[in-house]
């Protein structure tokens, strides 16, 4: 399977929900929904909405929170293949020397890899 790497970092096609939504696999999307309404309070979590062909697409299933992250938002509005292709991915600050864009700091507190695989892309550019 190819690698697909979300606006943020994340690899979508190493993500159980996307695995599970190109097996079809209903009962993993289950598990997944039952999962996310225990564990992230989304009470309103189904394996329909569990479904996601990647955060990329912009005709496929996306899983639900794609509709409000601000992440994938800036990227799709700035036309950006992921966020390590952005002007603004790393600034320069004169205090702490450079720090990656204020959307993301937060986020890459709860998915460090996330980080990781933005700045190996963006040392290739």
């Amino acid at each position: 399977m190819e690698r697909i790497v979300a606006y943020c970092g994340l690899i979508c096609s190493d993500c159980d929900a996307y695995v599970a939504t190109q097996a079809n696999d209903l009962q993993a999307l289950e598990r997944l929904a039952q999962q996310a309404r225990e564990e992230f309070g989304v009470e309103d979590a189904t394996p329909e909405t569990t479904m996601c062909d990647g955060c990329l697409t912009d005709t496929g299933r996306q899983i639900g929170y794609c509709a409000t992250c601000e992440i994938r938002a800036c990227a799709v509005e700035r036309g950006v293949i992921n966020c390590a292709h952005c002007a603004d991915y790393v600034r320069e600050s004169y205090v702490c020397g450079s720090r990656v864009c204020e959307n993301l700091e937060g986020f890459f507190g709860q998915a460090p890899e996330a980080r990781t695989v933005l700045d190996e892309i963006h040392r290739t550019l």
